[in-house]
């Protein structure tokens, strides 16, 4: 027992500077914490929100969900609706930390992720025209299309099969006080029941991608680690009772597998049918055997007549 006090010789002790810049983020998240959750301009709830849910697979549980770390978070700069997310990369820290650490060790909030200023201003149109319903976010990644739609007041299913990703939604479940509002799912959408193989890249293991091929694309890298997933189609999880007002799918290469699982909920007529937002990447669909031709002609025969490129996703709807 006299040993177990010594220290380790190999041990590297963090240098002077790294503790201080530590330090210095800390004082700045928990500042950050603080103007968020007192600034009475952010509000997180919809008086007209009147969504139940039941589903056929258990959510997952974020209390049971071991912590992530380390937590660097910050409140997102330039949305209506602000909301913090918990970053999974981290660059390569202490030499090259990714951009958000920089701006949040300068005291400025984290830069404004497209697709959450996309996904408000979508359901912003649709709430003024007197819709309501839920927003499905199929390939979550760390919540930045599910906290830009819950810190409006919307109800979200998310679905996310990276375990680290997982974490980082907890985090941010947690840090926006939606627990009410987002359920995520540890399952990658497709259009079938089962396990799915996904790949997770090495060194970025906050991303995947269900085609090997389609991962070395789409995160430049040559190696990746295969795990085993639960899949499932949104219309075995989603009933045709449940009003929903958006789709989001972001998932590098199987939109298509994704959308041939919510077949049935695509059908649904014009005044009912979701506005969908999917990622278009021509070469991440062929790694997956399929095409940008073949998802429009799908979609068409489903009344999905009217889409248009907003960089690399597609925004379709049924006139």
């Amino acid at each position: 027992m006299a040993n177990a006090w010594k220290r380790d010789k190999n041990q590297k002790l963090l240098s002077p500077k790294t503790l201080i810049s530590l330090l210095v983020l800390s004082i700045i998240f928990l500042s950050s914490l603080f103007f968020f959750f007192s600034s009475s301009s952010l509000q997180y709830s919809n008086p007209n929100l009147s969504i139940h849910t039941s589903f056929s697979i258990p959510p997952f549980d974020c209390f049971k969900c071991p912590q992530s770390k380390p937590i660097i978070a910050n409140v997102v700069e330039n949305l209506q609706y602000p909301f913090i997310y918990s970053l999974a990369d981290l660059g390569n820290l202490p030499e090259k930390p990714h951009k958000n650490i920089v701006r949040l060790l300068k005291g400025k909030p984290f830069r404004k992720p497209d697709i959450s200023a996309t996904i408000q201003e979508v359901l912003e149109k649709m709430r003024s025209n007197g819709k309501n319903g839920l927003v499905v976010d199929v390939g979550a990644n760390i919540g930045m299309a599910s906290f830009a739609a819950a810190a409006m007041g919307f109800k979200v299913v998310a679905f996310e099969p990276v375990f680290e990703n997982l974490q980082r939604i907890c985090d941010g479940i947690w840090f926006n006080r939606v627990a009410d509002l987002v359920t995520v799912f540890e399952a990658a959408a497709s259009d079938r029941n089962g396990d799915i193989t996904v790949h997770k890249l090495v060194g970025r293991l906050d991303n995947s991608a269900i085609s090997e091929v389609g991962a070395r694309l789409a995160f430049k890298s040559n190696k990746e680690i295969a795990i085993q997933v639960k899949s499932i189609p949104l219309d075995k999880l989603i009933p045709p009772s449940q009003p929903v007002l958006l789709i989001k799918i972001d998932v590098q290469g199987w939109e298509y597998h994704v959308l041939k699982g919510a077949k049935m909920l695509l059908s649904r007529k014009p005044a009912e049918a979701p506005y969908l937002i999917y990622e278009e990447d021509e070469r991440l669909l062929k790694a997956s055997n399929t095409s940008s031709k073949e998802i429009r002609d799908f979609l068409n025969t489903l009344g999905y007549n009217k889409c248009s490129q907003h960089g690399t996703d597609a925004h379709c709807t049924k006139e």
